[in-house]
């Protein structure tokens, strides 16, 4: 087991997270369920991220998911698996992952070495991930590994994506907050979501956010203009240090020298796919 720079499997994490979640933004994603008959994105989200489950029920959905409100959940599960079924969702979206990152990384780069590298590395990882109490990450752990290498790389980053997002919802609870907490909470740190993208894709409702900040200042969480007091800050620290605990396995299995190279080369596809406008420009912030 190797001994890692503090928060160096945070960093890897951050670096390859975003390029897995960039088929979520991308109108291959729509084109790719609307042939398939689907064309509510709330439906193509929810098929496309849980078809690894099989052909569940909203209330595994929104236990697996956390954020969401349950009701919009249930408006779409599971009437979706009588339009789609789950192998077709894996298959749609693993086809806009492909034109996804052919147009936001470019034939060259999907050809690199540097890629066939990053994915080498990526797997490697997740040989070390672990699959109880972890069920977005294990439903997925048991999908075939892609045979080019970007999409081996996409596929490595889904699997250290979930992995870590399991661990987060453990410390969620443990933190006590509950999914509209841990919404407002993050994106007061101004490093998630805008709140108006929040309420646009989880079902949440404006009095919601509202009520939710309300009982953090009650925590003594936000202050008064809806910023993290020094409380807050230390909780949401505390929060992403419990989560990368639990989400470190993979990357000591990985090693020191082989996370910082992992970081690297993520990075370097990240910036590129941003260039590309793989993400909304408005995605992030407080407003």
């Amino acid at each position: 087991m190797s001994i890692l720079p503090p928060r160096a499997g945070r960093r890897c994490h951050n670096a390859l997270n975003p390029l897995h979640s960039c088929v979520y933004f991308s109108p291959d994603l729509g084109e790719e369920f609307g042939e398939l008959g689907l064309d509510d994105p709330d439906a193509v989200y929810f098929a496309a991220r849980g078809a690894a489950l099989g052909a569940v029920g909203p209330g595994t959905v929104t236990a697996a998911f956390y954020n969401f409100d349950h009701a919009r959940v249930a408006r779409h599960l599971p009437a979706v698996w009588s339009v789609v079924t789950p192998a077709a969702a894996l298959g749609a979206r693993l086809r806009a992952a492909d034109s996804t990152l052919r147009r936001v990384l470019g034939e060259e780069t999907l050809n690199s070495p540097e890629m066939a590298e990053a994915a080498r590395l990526a797997l490697r990882a997740t040989e070390g991930c672990t699959r109880p109490a972890k069920p977005l990450y294990s439903a997925h752990a048991d999908l075939p590994v892609p045979g080019e290498p970007h999409l081996a790389y996409w596929h490595a980053a889904t699997l250290l994506r979930e992995h870590r997002g399991d661990a987060h919802l453990a410390a969620l609870l443990a933190a006590g907050l509950d999914p509209v907490e841990a919404l407002v909470s993050h994106t007061a740190t101004g490093k998630g979501m805008a709140s108006r993208w929040i309420l646009a894709t989880r079902g949440w409702r404006r009095t919601d956010w509202d009520a939710a900040a309300e009982r953090l200042r009650g925590r003594g969480v936000l202050d008064t203009e809806g910023g993290l007091t020094q409380a807050g800050t230390a909780l949401r620290a505390d929060l992403e240090e419990a989560t990368d605990r639990m989400d470190a396995a993979p990357y000591e299995h990985l090693g020191a020298a082989g996370v910082e190279r992992l970081t690297e080369l993520g990075r370097g596809f990240l910036l590129t796919a941003t260039a590309a406008g793989a993400f909304p420009d408005d995605l992030l912030g407080k407003d």
